[in-house]
């Protein structure tokens, strides 16, 4: 198979798949994984893909965004791993922040602690939250289709009223220059101002976000620690230099 028909099926899976393993390339094309990981190296100095640990991963358009079923879908035991380790930091007593997003749900299941309170801007984390008997207000606001989150001038005046020990935010990307980004201006704002109101600051996120960048900026690398899987890949290693990472 010619370089140029390995490319084209290469980004013909990742197009169908959104992520794919060093294995299925391998197969996929017949070829040697040394000679796949050429490949992929190129097309990332191309702009084509991502490398990811494993395998890689499509480029997203900075204002693209999956919707909450889509990312649920993704990296599911991963989640759960960062999910737990993430609320093993709770401690009881605690008001958290928990954003709307696939990996703070997750978090529930695993908040064993006595007397916390929660806020969040995700709908879809209500139900979770009252079946586990944890004290809860949700923001007020738009609630935006895609994310199920709730944004705009009525969230934001909501969150201003509180203050948190600890907040847990998701993220599109993490990204050693640009900081942490993700599509939607307003529910950048949302995590920022979530930020600025808490003590603890912690980014739950796996290993596919690092090095990604999204159309809006939440803030600089430094202002979260991040909790995310391994094994470490370069671009974690960059962002270690400059802010905390727990490696589940």
């Amino acid at each position: 198979m010619l370089t140029p028909e390995r490319y084209q099926m290469i980004l013909a899976l990742l197009k169908q798949k959104q992520v794919v393993k060093m294995q299925e390339l391998v197969d996929a094309t017949g070829t040697s994984e040394s000679t796949i990981r050429r490949d992929l190296i190129q097309l990332e100095k191309e702009g084509c893909l991502r490398r990811i640990h494993g395998g890689a991963s499509l480029l997203e358009g900075k204002r693209r965004e999956p919707s909450i079923f889509e990312k649920a879908e993704r990296n599911i035991s991963e989640k759960r791993r960062i999910a737990k380790a993430a609320a093993a930091l709770v401690e009881d007593g605690d008001s958290i922040y928990l954003d709307a997003g696939t990996t703070t749900l997750q978090m529930i299941e695993y908040l064993d602690q006595t007397d916390i309170t929660v806020v969040t801007n995700g709908l879809h984390l209500i139900d979770t939250l009252l079946e586990r008997g944890i004290d809860t207000y949700l923001l007020g606001g738009k609630i935006k289709n895609k994310t199920r989150a709730f944004i705009g001038r009525g969230a934001l005046e909501s969150l201003q009223t509180y203050r948190f020990d600890k907040c847990f935010l998701g993220v599109n990307g993490i990204h050693t220059e640009y900081g942490y980004t993700t599509p939607d201006p307003e529910e950048a704002l949302i995590k920022m101002t979530a930020i600025s109101l808490s003590h603890q600051v912690f980014v739950v996120a796996d290993q596919t976000k690092f090095g990604n960048i999204s159309f809006s900026k939440i803030a600089d690398v430094e202002q979260a620690s991040i909790i995310t899987n391994g094994p470490e890949t370069e671009h974690m290693r960059e962002i270690a230099t400059q802010t905390l990472i727990k490696v589940v």
